[in-house]
């Protein structure tokens, strides 16, 4: 179908084709009615033994599942998929065997249900008997397979592609019930963030983005405010604005809000939206440029942690800006040398245009210290440096106070999302200073790149307000092979901490 510029649509629009269904079951195992069946199991000396859940089931089989786990060669190591038939010893046809490790943890359970999930592409039912007994578990469980169940198909035709499972039954107690909506709630914002990182950006300009943030507030109950392309210049939202002016897709800043009657606090979340990065005329190099669209990363978490927030009602406040333009390459572009007045009046001389992403933060860091927040977080797509540093899958956060940096930290491992903390050394800010304005958007030295990116970012935090900086410029993306309940593409990165990082700050942790 075609949206109203002309462009090619799915009828799905920005979101992906498929919606697994999730519900509890207590019948048993062995007389489930389900296409396949997923277990775990842990290493056992010199093979794999079945974990807690798999009781009824090795019953069914004459008390040999172990013994056939074994001979197909199975560990029980993390991550290991094991697939045998169960030769008509119960409805299933099939039964997964998830590797477990040794003393699973949440992250491990969440990281099995989702492997086994993925294996099973094109199966309609299954029942999940993944060790699942206390809320914690049941979450972890119940969130893993929902993400494992993703598949990004919005512009393909189906031919060759093996749908996600559509039914998941989860064996675990009936009282847990919440811990399952809990687990839907965060799955849904997580694809939501991954449709969006995944849409190309033919389909997805500021102005698109903006739009799905004004569907989503009005199905979540969020306030919303859009700031156009000559709102933000007479707003004197320099960094927005001049980053913007090289494309014919103009600028957005989205600012979302959710409050609550009993909140005595306040959070401010901001998010890097460069719905496409060519780097300006400061132009990557093609094989840099090719996995750009997922730029808005930031953003988009931003926008998926608002919805399950207000799904999930914490007593805080929270706002949350979305910085959002595309940075391209024309005569209207920003040139290296041009000086940029921020919001709230401080100039940045930008040496480089592919350094854009700190100058769309800065406007929307300044403006999100008028909302009086007790704690901003802002995550970004923000430095290859980053990926030097931590890798692909660990963001790196860095803070104003370094009781905040450990909390965030703490949250994200809670959260399931590996970070590790980063210093802002005080000398790296002599590198950013600038002979023409108050200070440049790139350093004179070569090194620490991500460190450097921060240290310009804290320069427009409000003076008193504490705040931390999640650089996901490896992690919101996964160019590899898909792993655990993570898929190839857009990864969802950063929603799940910042969800939780609300609820920290609503019951006085953070």
């Amino acid at each position: 179908m075609l949206d109203p510029k002309g462009r090619n649509r799915s009828p799905g629009g920005l979101t992906s084709c498929y919606v697994t269904s999730i519900s509890l079951d207590s019948a048993p195992l062995a007389s489930l009615d389900a296409d396949a069946i997923v277990i775990g199991v842990s290493p056992d000396g010199e093979g794999a033994a079945p974990a807690a859940g798999a009781a009824d089931l090795d019953r069914a089989m004459d008390g040999r599942l172990a013994d056939a786990l074994t001979a197909l060669g199975a560990t029980g190591k993390a991550g290991e998929i094991t697939r045998l038939p169960s030769l008509g010893a119960v409805p299933a046809k099939v039964i997964v065997a998830a590797g477990l490790g040794a003393d699973p943890t949440a992250e491990d359970l969440r990281r099995a249900a989702g492997a086994a999930l993925r294996s099973l592409a094109g199966t309609a039912r299954a029942a999940v008997a993944l060790p699942a007994e206390t809320a914690e578990s049941v979450e972890a469980v119940a969130l893993g397979a929902l993400l494992g169940a993703y598949s990004f198909d919005a512009y393909r035709n189906g031919e060759g592609r093996k749908a996600p499972v559509e039914e998941i039954r989860l064996l675990a107690p009936a009282a847990e019930e919440a811990a399952v909506e809990r687990a839907r709630t965060l799955a849904a914002s997580v694809k939501l963030v991954r449709d969006l990182v995944n849409t190309p950006p033919s389909h997805l300009t500021p102005e698109d983005l903006a739009a799905e943030a004004g569907r989503v507030a009005a199905e979540a109950g969020l306030g919303i405010e859009v700031l156009d392309e000559k709102a933000l210049v007479e707003g004197g939202y320099g960094g927005i604005a001049g980053v913007g002016q090289g494309s014919v897709n103009p600028p957005r800043l989205v600012r979302l809000a959710y409050s609550h009657a009993e909140a005595s606090r306040t959070l401010a979340l901001v998010g890097k939206g460069i719905t496409f990065d060519s780097g300006g005329l400061s132009l990557k190099p093609t094989d840099a440029m090719d996995w750009m669209k997922s730029d808005m990363g930031g953003a988009a978490a931003v926008l998926g942690a608002l919805a399950a927030i207000a799904e999930l009602g914490p007593k805080v406040n929270v706002v949350g800006y979305l910085a959002i333009a595309e940075n391209m390459p024309s005569g209207t572009a920003q040139r290296p040398s041009d000086v940029l007045r921020i919001y709230g009046g401080k100039t940045v001389e930008v040496l480089n245009t592919d350094a854009e992403g700190r100058l769309v933060m800065a406007d929307a860091l300044v403006r999100a210290g008028e909302d009086s927040p007790d704690l901003i977080v802002d995550v970004a797509t923000l430095t290859g440096a980053q990926l030097v540093a931590l890798g692909t899958r660990t963001a790196g956060v860095m803070a104003n106070d370094d009781d905040v940096r450990a909390k965030v930290v703490a949250a994200a491992e809670r959260a399931g999302e590996p970070s590790w903390g980063m210093p802002l050394p005080a000398e790296l800010r002599k590198g950013l200073d600038s002979s023409v304005a108050d200070i440049a958007n790139i350093s004179g030295e070569r090194w620490g790149g991500m460190l450097v990116a921060g240290t310009f970012l804290k320069e427009f935090v409000p003076e008193g307000v504490k705040w931390a900086h999640l650089d996901i410029a490896g992690p919101s993306f996964n160019k590899g092979e898909p792993y655990g309940y993570t898929p190839k593409g857009g990864t969802g990165a950063a929603t799940r901490t910042l969800v939780q990082i609300a609820e920290d700050v609503a019951a006085g942790i953070l």
